[in-house]
Order: C-alpha cells, then sequence, then structure tokens
C-alpha cells in the first residue's frame, strides 16, 4: 500500500564492563584455579567487544545485523544466570528512542546498574531493527515478502514480552519508550503492518476475492486498535509527525478495501444492489484516506477501479436489474481472517551461539554446589575437632605426669629422656622460637593492611553520601534520586561485620602472643642444642630398680596405645579431608527438570553415606580413650608408690615444663598458620569488598552527573513540552465496537519528557518493592580450620552473610524449553 514505518533505535553509551565483571566473577567463583580465570578474563575482554560491535550494528539495518545483535542478547541471557546479577555495578545508559531532544542536543535518557534493564533496551532495539530491516524488504519478491511479514511478528512479539517484563527491571520510572502504553502501540503496530503484508500478499497471489475481504477487514480492525493507542494522551506527543496520519489513512484505507473487494463478491452473486451500495462507501472511505495519509496518489487505483465498477454496475442495474440500493450499515461484513500472530521469543535467538562462559555453571548451581561443600567441611571440621581436642586432653595428662620421659629416665638412668630429646628434634626441625616469633611479628602488619582496606571502602561509601547529600540540599526538591543512605545500609552492615571480625582477630592475637610470653622460657630450651640442653636439666636421683616393675611396664605398655592411638587420628583425619563429594550432575538434572535446586535434601543424604563410616570411627576412637586415661591414672598412682614421691622433685618439674611447653609450641605453630591464612584470606574477601563498593560509587556518580544534566537541560524541556507538534485526533472509520472494553485512562505525563525519577539501584525479580536496595552479598568466609579451638580465629563466622536465595537469580531457563510453544509454525500461509 504505502510506506511500512520502522521504530526509531535507542541510542547507547560506551561503558567499561571489564572490570566489575572481573570483580563479580572472581568474588562468586573464587575456588577456578589460575588458568581457568586467565581464560575468564580473556572470555570477559571478547563479551566487552561483542558489546560494544552489537550496540552499534543496529544502525546498519541488514539482516546480517540482526545476527550480531542477537548473539550479544543470547550472551546476556547466559550470562545472567552465571553470576549474582545484582552484584555488577555497571552504570548502563541509554537514551530514550522517541524523545527529541532540546536546543541543547540532549536527549532523554536513564542510567541503572542493572543487568536486566540492558537486556530490555537492546531488546527494544532487536525489534526496532527487525522493524527497520521489514520495512526495507522489496515487496515484489515473495521472498521480501515472507521476510517482513515473519520480522514484523517477532518484532510484535518482542514488544508484548517487554510489556511484561520492563515493570520487574526497576522500582524507578523509566523512559517513556519503555512505559507499557508505549510498547503495547508499538505490538499493536507492528502486527497490523505484518497483517498488511498478508494483504498485499494474497492480492498479489490473486486469492479469491472474499478471501482478501477477510483479511483486509482484520487488518483495518488492527489499524484502528493501533491508531486508539497511538492517540492515548500519555503517549501521542512522542510519535514523528507523519505516524498517527499514515496509521489514520490505513486504517480508512484497509476498510475502503474491505468494501470494494467485498463488492466484487457481491458482483460474482449478481447482487447488484448491495455491489453499489458497498463500491459507493469504498470511494468515500479511500478519499478519506487520501485526505488522512496527505497523499492524493494513495490508492489511487483502487479508487479507478471502484468508480469504473460503480458506473458499469449503475448502468446495468438501471437499465437490467433495477434492485433497490440498501443502507451500508444494514449489510454484512465479510468477517475476517487472521494471519498475522504475535511470535514469541526463542530461548536462543541466534542460530551459532557460542557461550563465552561456557566454563561457568549456572549460579544457582554453582551455590548449591558450594553450600553441599560447606555443609560437607561444616561436618568433617567437626570430626576433626573434636579428635584434636581428645588430643589435647591427653597430652595435658602426659604432661603433668611427665610421662613417657619419667619411665624413660627410671629405665635407663638419663638425665635426657629419648623422648625429651624427640620433641627437641621436632621444635628445631620447625625452626624453634624463632620461627614462631617471625610469625607473631607478622601479624600486626596483616592486621594493618586489611584495616587500612577496610576503612578505604567505608571512606568511599561516606565520600558518595556526602556529595550526595550536599547535591540535596543545593538542589532541594528537584533531587530526586534515592538517598545514599537507603541504598548502602546493607554495605554499612558488611563493613560492621567485617569490622567485628577484625576486633575478634586482635583478641586472638592478644591470646596467641599471652600463651608464647608465658611458655617462652620452655620453648627457648627447647630449642637449644644437646649439651645445652643437659645443663638446664636438674640432676635427680635414679632409681634404676623401678625400671623392671609392673606398673612402670604397664605405663610403657599404656604409652604405646597412646601412639597407636594418635596415629590412628591422624588417618582419621586425613581421611576425612580427603572427602569429595561432587553432586555437580545430579544437581543439574533437577535444575533442568525443575528450575531449582534443594539443596539440603540432596546433600545431607549423600554426604551422610560418605561421612557416617568415618564419624564411626572418631566415635570408637573416643571411647578407647575414655578408657587409657582411667587406666593411666590408676597405673601412674601406683608407679609413684613404687618409685617413691618427691625424690625427683625438681627433675621431674622440669621435664614436666618442657613438656607443656613442646604442647604450646604445637598448639602455636598451627595457630599462628592459621592466623597468617585468616589474614591472608580476609585480604581477598576485603579487596573484593573494596571492588563492589568501588563500582557502586562510580555507578553512583554517573548517576549523579546524569541527573544533573537533566536538570541543566529541564528548562528548554519544558518550553518544548508546553507547545507539541501533534496532528489532530482522528477517529476509526468504523463504527466502534460495544463488545470492546473500554481502555483505562491515560496516564498522563510529566511536564518535561524526560521523567525526573530516583535512579536507585535495581531490585531483582521477585522482590519486594518496599525493598529499597538489592541484599548485597559477599563471598562466604572461607572454611578454615582451628587445631584446637582455644583461639576465636574465625573460621565460620555466626551472622556474617550468607549466600543469596537462588530465588534472586531467576529461574535456569532451560526449566521450560519444553514449555515454550513456537507460534510462528502455526498458520503458514501461502506455504511459508
Amino acid at each position: 500500500m504505502t510506506e511500512l514505518l520502522s521504530v526509531p533505535l535507542k541510542k547507547p553509551v560506551d561503558i567499561d564492563i571489564v572490570k566489575p565483571l572481573n570483580n563479580v566473577i572472581k568474588s562468586s567463583y573464587s575456588n577456578l584455579k589460575h588458568d581457568k580465570l586467565l581464560e575468564i578474563e580473556d572470555a570477559i575482554e571478547k563479551f566487552s567487544q561483542q558489546r560494544n560491535t552489537a550496540i552499534w550494528k543496529v544502525y546498519e539495518k541488514y539482516e546480517s545485523s540482526l545476527e550480531v545483535v542477537y548473539s550479544y542478547y543470547d550472551q546476556l541471557t547466559a550470562l545472567e544466570t552465571k553470576i549474582v546479577v545484582q552484584d555488577l555495578q555497571v552504570p548502563f545508559k541509554w537514551k530514550d528512542a522517541f524523545d527529541k531532544g532540546s536546543i541543547f542536543g540532549g536527549k532523554a535518557s536513564l542510567t541503572l546498574a542493572s543487568l536486566s534493564y540492558e537486556k530490555i533496551c537492546v531488546l527494544f532495539n532487536i525489534a526496532a531493527l527487525q522493524s527497520s530491516v521489514a520495512a526495507s524488504q522489496n515487496l515484489d519478491s515473495d521472498e521480501g515478502l515472507k521476510v517482513a511479514a515473519k520480522l514484523f511478528q517477532q518484532s510484535a512479539g518482542i514488544f508484548t514480552y517487554m510489556k511484561s517484563a520492563v515493570p520487574a527491571i526497576s522500582t524507578t520510572e523509566l523512559t517513556t519508550d519503555l512505559s507499557p502504553e508505549t510498547l503495547n502501540a508499538l505490538a499493536c503496530l507492528m502486527l497490523a503492518q505484518a497483517q498488511e503484508i498478508f494483504v498485499f500478499k494474497a492480492i498479489k497471489d490473486n486469492m479469491k476475492d472474499m478471501v482478501v475481504a477477510k483479511l483486509c477487514c482484520q487488518g483495518e480492525e488492527m489499524y484502528s486498535e493501533a491508531l486508539r493507542l497511538l492517540q492515548r494522551d500519555s503517549i501521542r506527543t512522542l510519535w514523528d509527525k507523519d505516524w498517527i496520519p499514515v496509521v489514520a489513512g490505513k486504517q480508512a484505507g484497509f476498510h475502503a478495501l474491505t468494501m470494494f473487494y467485498h463488492s466484487l463478491v457481491s458482483k460474482n452473486n449478481k447482487s447488484i444492489g448491495e455491489e453499489i451500495s458497498r463500491l459507493q462507501k469504498s470511494i468515500e472511505l479511500f478519499k478519506i484516506a487520501q485526505s488522512r495519509s496527505g497523499k492524493l496518489s494513495f490508492l489511487e487505483e483502487y479508487i479507478i477501479k471502484a468508480q469504473r465498477n460503480l458506473t458499469e454496475a449503475k448502468k446495468d442495474n438501471d437499465f437490467i436489474y433495477n434492485e433497490m440500493i440498501p443502507d451500508i450499515n444494514t449489510l454484512a461484513n465479510p468477517g475476517k481472517a487472521q494471519l498475522a500472530k504475535h511470535i514469541p521469543i526463542a530461548n536462543v535467538m541466534s542460530t551459532n551461539f557460542k557461550d563465552l562462559f561456557a566454563e561457568l555453571v549456572p549460579v544457582a548451581l554453582h551455590h548449591a554446589m558450594t553450600s553441599c561443600d560447606s555443609r560437607k567441611n561444616e561436618i568433617v571440621n567437626g570430626e576433626i575437632m573434636k579428635l584434636r581436642e581428645a588430643t589435647q586432653i591427653l597430652n595435658n595428662l602426659l604432661s603433668n605426669y611427665n610421662l613417657p620421659a619419667a619411665i624413660e629416665t627410671t629405665e635407663t638412668g638419663s638425665v635426657l629422656p629419648p623422648s625429651l630429646l624427640e620433641k627437641v628434634k621436632i621444635v628445631c626441625e620447625k625452626g624453634g622460637i624463632i620461627s614462631l616469633k617471625k610469625m607473631i611479628d607478622e601479624l600486626p602488619d596483616l592486621l594493618n593492611r586489611n584495616r587500612e582496606i577496610l576503612d578505604e571502602a567505608e571512606r568511599m561509601l561516606n565520600d558518595e553520601r556526602d556529595s550526595d547529600q550536599q547535591l540535596r540540599e543545593k538542589f532541594k526538591q528537584q533531587w530526586t534520586r534515592t538517598p545514599s543512605s537507603k541504598l548502602t545500609s546493607t554495605f554499612r552492615e558488611n563493613c560492621e561485620t567485617y569490622r567485628k571480625i577484625i576486633d575478634n582477630a586482635i583478641t586472638a592475637d592478644k591470646t596467641v602472643r599471652q600463651k608464647f610470653e608465658e611458655n617462652q622460657l620452655g620453648i627457648h630450651i627447647l630449642s637449644m642444642n644437646q649439651e645445652q640442653l643437659a645443663n638446664e636439666i636438674p640432676c635427680g636421683t635414679i632409681k634404676n630398680n623401678v625400671g623392671n616393675s609392673a606398673a612402670a611396664q604397664k605405663l610403657r605398655d599404656l604409652m604405646e596405645s597412646v601412639e597407636t592411638i594418635k596415629v590412628e587420628r591422624d588417618v582419621i583425619e586425613s581421611d576425612l579431608r580427603s572427602v569429595t563429594i561432587n553432586l555437580k550432575d545430579q544437581f543439574l538434572s533437577v535444575l533442568m527438570t525443575h528450575g531449582v535446586i534443594n539443596e539440603p535434601a540432596i546433600s545431607i543424604a549423600e554426604i551422610g553415606k560418605v561421612l557416617t563410616p568415618l564419624q564411626n570411627q572418631v566415635q570408637e576412637n573416643l571411647l578407647r580413650q575414655r578408657t587409657l586415661i582411667e587406666d593411666i591414672n590408676k597405673t601412674h598412682q601406683e608407679f609413684i608408690t613404687e618409685s617413691g614421691a618427691g625424690s625427683n622433685k625438681l627433675h621431674d618439674e622440669k621435664l614436666t615444663q618442657l613438656a607443656k611447653a613442646f604442647d604450646v609450641f604445637s598448639e602455636l605453630q598451627h595457630n599462628l598458620e592459621d592466623g597468617v591464612k585468616f589474614y591472608n584470606d580476609l585480604t581477598q574477601l576485603l579487596i573484593t569488598f573494596q571492588n563492589k563498593i568501588s563500582d557502586y560509587c562510580f555507578a553512583r556518580k554517573t548517576e549523579k552527573d546524569e541527573l544533573m544534566k537533566d536538570l541543566t537541560q529541564q528548562a528548554s524541556r519544558h518550553v518544548q513540552s508546553a507547545n507539541p507538534d501533534v496532528p489532530a485526533h482522528m477517529t476509526s472509520t468504523s463504527p466502534p465496537n460495544k463488545t470492546t472494553e473500554q481502555s483505562p485512562p491515560a496516564v498522563p505525563l510529566m511536564a518535561a519528557p524526560y521523567p525526573i525519577q530516583s535512579q536507585g539501584m535495581p531490585l531483582p525479580y521477585g522482590v519486594s518493592s518496599n525493598v529499597q536496595f538489592p541484599a548485597y552479598v559477599p563471598p562466604p568466609m572461607p572454611q578454615g580450620f582451628n587445631p584446637y579451638a582455644t583461639l576465636p580465629y574465625p573460621n565460620v563466622y555466626q551472622g556474617f552473610p550468607q549466600a543469596p536465595n537462588t530465588a534472586y537469580y531467576g529461574t535456569y531457563p532451560g526449566a521450560y524449553a519444553n514449555q515454550q510453544t513456537q507460534q510462528q509454525n502455526a498458520n503458514k500461509p501461502f506455504g511459508w
């Protein structure tokens, strides 16, 4: 018929997505190996290049451009399932597709740190590009008609989907091109143009007149609905000046074509009166269509045909039939035939999509695996803790009784028992007192490093808050964005959590230093060579005659049992630490089937199967120790009676002191290793936390700059919006359908075409609208292990922020792959 309308594009702005995405992936997938991280970094660079290509490729209005944009959208959809999307603080900025700008050259725009917002804007441009490519097709060829019809229907399907998807993006007001009224109008317009293509094809193929009449009747109804929606008061100022005249002209034109082709049916049926009535009405409507469209040549060939047919019909009626000419309103319409339908968005839009982040599992799966591993580690650490606490109790008992040194001295008559020499050897191999001092001296530096990172993170939050407050006081009510205090409450709560963790670590450092100072002399003696050590041990009276006593022999047997239990514990601990539970395939199967993973229900049963035998070994070992301690207590009393209590008091006290010092040395060695690891792990967590705050502050700064720019342009926009160039309101040429529901009253636009709004951070789908900012969830603390449970070095902190609910990440799209219907395969007219 005439020109086909295409939707204008949203203009993007180049942004840096590499650094924020790197931060999010490294924090979410902290267990990735170095080579995998390098591959991910390379994939992020390619993703950034893919975005830069896709967002500008839409301006090349060819079918090949569509494939490029499809691939980027598919990658966004895939990435959305593999990261915590609310942690990605990238300020995506897109300009309103319909805003006419101002004398300053600015355009209404919106900046949101939301991956869902980026997806919706890309999807809008896909639908717009589809309309442009469809409008540019050669309609004289069957291939051109086929492509145009397909793309218009796909565009209509996208705009219809967006109408329900957009409200979930953000609680803030979006630009008018993304309003439900705008999207609904565009969807109806695209569908009407798709129906127009089918009408053109039917006329071109010389289909039956009744078929063409039904297709035209449906086209008239679609254009009538599009005209009504385009002229709603809230959006009628958006469109280009020729849009409404073109749509109004086509509505009248299709009404005229319906009458014209129905008149041909009447002619074939020899109903001359009906033919004349319909031809008269069609000529009237053709002229209305020309007047509305502003083009005198619009449908001119059909007017000529209608006038020629009318002249012939009147001549035949006057000379032959003499039929009465019925009122056009009393005649039946031909009925309707709708071939154009919305084509839903496919799961994968591009033909050869390759996921750049194939190495990353879906975030729901990753968190399920992480939770399962944490659950397993919690049980394993608990069992190891039981063993080590029992070992500490046993060591304390032996130290108090100076065993096995007491029976070794009695047996050999030597000043230095073999067990003591063995302890000295172990201490010297581990670096002795110098090694402990070095690690203790490192703690303050490690502490200060973490404290400085946290202080810097808090400083950035405070600076951003102060800047926002100053501008709020300056611009008063015009400063409409969400206050920083509402957006950063979770950040500040986590700052306090980290601060408490550091305070607990300071207490642990004091405990370590105090224990070291209390046992420093004994550890120093154990660090000596054998000659120096002998000078430190007081001489005692040795009774060799009790060496073969029954009590001494029994104690030696019991010491062998002690060593056996300790060896068994080392084996059990090693077995516990080496346990691996891989439920990836099982989790993935559940995710693909149900869309969600009930991790506890699966993990607890599988963990129990693997760990129950080892837990039974732990219990059996602990029960044997109870009996062993009772036997040692009883036998030691017998030994004291036989050897004579107090005969070697100073000697025995010194050996007892050294035995205790050895136990403390071993304990401190483990604690300091845990402490250094704790501080290093905390550093990585705090760096990630600081990076997230840095990304947030950058997004807020970008948002602040945009709002200040809009405030400076607001006056000119008020002038523009006060005198809009809007065509006169046009109504449908067909009588209203009484059964049609009345549309709700239009929502008035604000005075300025750019929506002044609070541009807060996005809420994930499903979060209550009264939540101002999505919960920030830092990565969990590493599951370390405190060997003796005597220090408050945090392994798993109570109250530490836990992993987010998987509902925040959306449902894995594969769960519904079999539920989506592809309507493009239904109704394939003309063999398409």
